[in-house]
C-alpha cells in the first residue's frame, strides 16, 4: 500500500469533482472550488473521521470494499478505480459486465431525478440505485440477494412480486422480462452469472421455460406499466430508459402526463413520503 500516492489521488479527484457533479448545491460560504471530506465520506457512506484518515495517511489499510464504496462516491471511472485499488495494494477487480459500480454518467442523471420514480438495472436486471419516489412506489428493491437480486427470478418464483400488477398484464410482464433476459444472454453467452440464472429459471419455473422455448424479442419501446398501490390506487406510467455505452447498465424513468390522474397520483405520493415506507 502507497499511503502517500493513495492520498494524493484522493485529494486531488476530491478537489476536481464540483459540488454540482453529485447533486450538492453550491453556497456563498464555500471556500473550496472541489468536494469537502465530509462530503465524500457522505456519498461513500463511511465516517468523515475514516475517510479524513485515509487523505491524511492515517488508520489501517482501507478494506476492497471501503474503497469500492470511494470509488463510487468520488465518481470514479473504471480505470481510475482499478488505479485506486493498485494503490492500496489489492489486485484489481475483474473487469466482468456484472458490477455495482455504477457508471459515473448514469448515476449523475439519476442524482437529478427527484420528481419522478427512477431506478439503475445491471444486464441481470438486478437494482443497484432507486430514488425515493422510486421506492415510495414499488418498495425496496435493493436488499435483496442472491439470485432473488434479479427481477426476472424474483418474477417468476415469488408470488408477492406480481401483487403491484394487474392479473391482465402478468403474462405480458412475464414475457418482456425473458426476452430482456434473452437479449443480454445472447449479447453475452459466455457471461456465467446470466447462463446460471436462465439455467435456474428453467429448473424452477415452467412458465419461463415455456417462454423461453418460444425465443421471445422485443424492441427498445417500454409500454405504459399499470400499477395498483396499495395506497394511491392505480396509476399508468411511461417508462424511458437510458442505457449506458457498454449496455451493462440501465435508467429506467417512470413518467406520467401532467394533467392526468396518474401525474396527481404521483405527486401525491410523493407528499405522503416517508408514511408509506
Amino acid at each position: 500500500m502507497d499511503r502517500a500516492e493513495l492520498a494524493d489521488f484522493l485529494r486531488t479527484r476530491r478537489e476536481t469533482l464540483q459540488p454540482e457533479d453529485v447533486g450538492l448545491p453550491r453556497t456563498r460560504r464555500r471556500r473550496t472550488g472541489g468536494l469537502r471530506r465530509e462530503e465524500v465520506a457522505a456519498l461513500s457512506s463511511m465516517s468523515t473521521d475514516y475517510y479524513s484518515r485515509i487523505e491524511q495517511q492515517r488508520g489501517p489499510r482501507p478494506s476492497e470494499q471501503m474503497l469500492a464504496a470511494i470509488a463510487q462516491g468520488l465518481r470514479l471511472s473504471l480505470d481510475e478505480r482499478d488505479h485506486l485499488f493498485r494503490l492500496a495494494g489489492y489486485a484489481t477487480p475483474k473487469r466482468i459486465a456484472h458490477t455495482d459500480h455504477i457508471n459515473p454518467g448514469i448515476l449523475t442523471v439519476f442524482q437529478r431525478l427527484e420528481d419522478t420514480p427512477a431506478q439503475i438495472f445491471n444486464h441481470l436486471g438486478e437494482t443497484l440505485a432507486q430514488n425515493r419516489l422510486s421506492t415510495l412506489l414499488v418498495g425496496d428493491q435493493t436488499g435483496h440477494t442472491g439470485m432473488a437480486r434479479a427481477l426476472a427470478y424474483r418474477w417468476f418464483t415469488d408470488p408477492d412480486e406480481r401483487g403491484l400488477f394487474p392479473a391482465e398484464d402478468h403474462a405480458r410482464h412475464g414475457r418482456t422480462l425473458t426476452a430482456q433476459l434473452l437479449a443480454t444472454h445472447t449479447r453475452n453467452p459466455t457471461d456465467r452469472l446470466t447462463a446460471a440464472l436462465v439455467d435456474e429459471l428453467l429448473k424452477t419455473s415452467k412458465e419461463f421455460a415455456g417462454i423461453w422455448s418460444e425465443h421471445p424479442v422485443i424492441g427498445p419501446y417500454c409500454e405504459p406499466k399499470r400499477i395498483n398501490h396499495p395506497q394511491v390506487g392505480s396509476l399508468e406510467l411511461h417508462g424511458q430508459s437510458l442505457i449506458d455505452p457498454d449496455q451493462s447498465q440501465l435508467l429506467t424513468v417512470f413518467t406520467a402526463p401532467p394533467g392526468t390522474e396518474s401525474h396527481e397520483k404521483l405527486e401525491f405520493l410523493s407528499v405522503l413520503g416517508d408514511q408509506l415506507v
